[in-house]
Formats: structure tokens, sequence, C-alpha cells
């Protein structure tokens, strides 16, 4: 919406009617949107826990009787209003319809990605709050709906002539040219089904510990910033030998406001946590990274960049699989971890729940870093 403010400048002589000229670039705005976000996120921080609390959305804590070493390092947490994600897609969106431009089209399949799936987590927390425990959406419907989501997304690319090429193709880390020139339609589906579902739960068992998804969220946004602004820079795509989308730069503006409205929410959620996301904040925000990742071609470099949140997904994999086999060949099952996701096998191991949160956060950063050397590691 601001950005036609640069018209403004067009034709003008005198400097007050020239600045406006900035808002026709992306760094600008992007920091802005980041700015926008994590300002309304802490003026708005007290008052949506206050709401939260008189509406008694508090967070329902599994029993002793399913989870006793858990429940006597988080038991105390029961109660925490949760939902809070509510806060962090509000002002994700805000900043974003502010400071990206109106007509680009990626800006709007990923606000569209994000409030579908926000949508999905504000009927998990709503029906876990209000039954008082842990079940919340039946995991079926949840996975009905993600692929509801990677219909779309796939509809808007193979539907489109002008990205319908690129979106074929399937490039790797590490490696300049295209790998497969042509996945297909099915396979180009398949493959577009697996990032937006696999980022979206990975973020959603990664938010178990105050900070923990909030703050990795930070840094994977910001990477992606940055690939975003990459992809819609055609000089520097050329010179990184990157794939180039026009309207790809403009998401750099989203993902800043993602990243600003996370600062801003980790202001409350830092431990002791006063809100937590829920799974309202943390599907959208998986969802939405997925999205961003199919926009800038750059989803395998997920694998890295969002490296924590693999193997927070990987480890519950792992460890359900390893229990059922055991399970059917020795009459009993085991565990590899002592509980998954890996957060709590830490946490179990001695670890203080800030030391796994900020050691977590180091790796998140590290991660994010290395994806980005990738660019000219090639």
């Amino acid at each position: 919406m601001l950005f036609y403010l640069q018209r403004l400048s067009d034709g003008a002589t005198n400097d007050f009617w020239k600045a406006f000229n900035v808002f026709n670039y992306i760094t600008f705005r992007a920091v802005f949107a980041a700015l926008t976000a994590f300002a309304l996120s802490l003026l708005l921080g007290n008052f949506t826990i206050r709401k939260l609390l008189s509406l008694k959305l508090g967070q329902p804590i599994r029993s002793a009787d399913e989870v006793n070493k858990l429940y006597e390092l988080h038991g105390k947490k029961a109660g925490t209003p949760t939902m809070g994600g509510i806060l962090l897609l509000g002002t994700t969106v805000v900043s974003t319809l502010l400071w990206a431009r109106p007509d680009n089209m990626f800006v709007w399949l990923v606000l569209a990605a994000m409030t579908v799936a926000g949508g999905l987590g504000f009927a998990d927390d709503y029906l876990k709050v209000s039954k008082k425990n842990s079940v919340g959406v039946r995991e079926r419907t949840k996975l009905l709906v993600q692929l509801a989501i990677a219909i779309g997304v796939t509809w808007f690319f193979l539907g489109n002539s002008s990205i319908e090429v690129q979106a074929r193709e399937l490039y790797v880390p590490f490696y300049k040219k295209v790998l497969i020139a042509n996945m297909g339609p099915v396979l180009t589906f398949l493959f577009f089904c697996g990032i937006i579902m696999g980022t979206s739960n990975a973020v959603n068992l990664t938010d178990g510990l105050d900070g923990l998804a909030t703050g990795c969220t930070l840094t994977v946004t910001f990477a992606y910033a940055v690939l975003a602004y990459i992809a819609g820079n055609h000089v520097i795509a050329d010179y990184l030998q990157v794939p180039f989308y026009p309207q790809a730069g403009e998401l750099a503006v989203f993902c800043m406001a993602l990243a600003g409205a996370s600062l801003g929410f980790l202001w409350f959620n830092a431990h002791p946590a006063k809100m937590f996301m829920g799974d309202t904040g943390s599907l959208a925000i998986g969802g939405a990274i997925g999205v961003v990742a199919i926009c800038v071609k750059q989803e395998l470099l997920l694998l890295i960049i969002g490296f924590v949140f693999v193997v927070e997904a990987t480890s519950v994999l792992i460890q359900r699989f390893y229990f059922k086999y055991t399970r059917k060949k020795f009459g009993e099952g085991r565990r590899i971890f002592k509980m998954a996701p890996l957060h709590h096998h830490f946490e179990l191991s001695g670890w203080k729940e800030t030391a796994v949160v900020i050691r977590f956060w180091i790796v998140s950063f590290i991660c994010a870093l290395l994806g980005l050397a990738t660019l000219k590691l090639r």
C-alpha cells in the first residue's frame, strides 16, 4: 500500500518530494516492514495476553500419567495463554500489506497459504483448550488441509505459463545447473506437498519450549529474505547463477515482516513465556516458509537453513518407526531417544530449558549462514 507513495516523486523537482522515491526500493520497504511488525507486536502483546486470559485460552499440559518426567518440568506452564500465534500472524499480515507491492502475486499466494494454515492451527488450539486435553484436530484432517494448500500452490504455478517451466525444474544445493529439467505435473505436485506439509509440521513439532520455534523462525525467515531479494534481482541472480523470478524479490518484504513479528513475539515468548504461539502460529509459519521456498526456487535449501526444524521432525519419525518395529519384532516397543521431539531428549538428559533453546538458536543461526554460503560454494 505504501509502495504507491513513490509516485509522489515522479517528475518532482523539490527534494522533499524526491525523497519518496525510496519507496521504490525493496530493501527500504523490507526493513520498515520488519520494524512495523516488531513495533505492533510490542504494542499489542500485553493486550493479546490479557484477552487470551479473559477468554480462558490457557495451554493444556499432558498429564503426569502420560509423561511423568516432562510433566515435572513443564507442569507449571499449564494455563499460560496459547493461540498467541494470532498476534504473530496479524502483525505479519498487516505489515506486509502496508509495505509490499499490492500487485505482487507471490505475496498474495504466501499470505493465503499462511492464513489457511493459521486457520487450521486455530481450530486445533481451540479444540485442545475447550476439551482440556492435547488431542485437537485429528491428524488426518490436518494432512487434508495441508494437502489442499499444496494443491492450490501447485495449481497456481502450473496454471501460469510465465512461471510454469521454472516450477517444474529441480535445483539442489552445491550444484549450479538444473538437476531435473522437467519433473512433470505429478512429481511437481508431490514435491510441493512434501515441502509444504513437511515444513508446516516440522515447525509445529519444534514449538515445544519457550522461544524455541520463534527464535529459529527468525533466522530462517531472515535467510529467505536474502534469497528472495536475490531471486528477484536479475543482475545478482545471474551473477550467482540462481533461478530468477521477477516477482520473488517482493517476498523479502514478507519475510522481514515475519522476522520482525517473530522478534516482537519473542519478547513475550522468551523463558518464562507469558504467551505461546500454539498451532495457530507454528502451522502458519511452517506453511508460509514452505511456500516462500517454492516461490524463490530454493526448496531443498530448507534442509540446511531449516536444519533445526528438519532434525526435530526427523527425530519424531525415527522414534515412532523404531518403536513400532521393535514392538513387532521383540514384543515390546523400544526408543532411541528418551523422548521426541529432540529438544525433549536433551531436557530429559539434564539440560536446562534455556540451554536447549539457546543452543538450538545457535545451530539455526549457523545453518542459515551455511545455507547462504552455498550460493557461492557450487
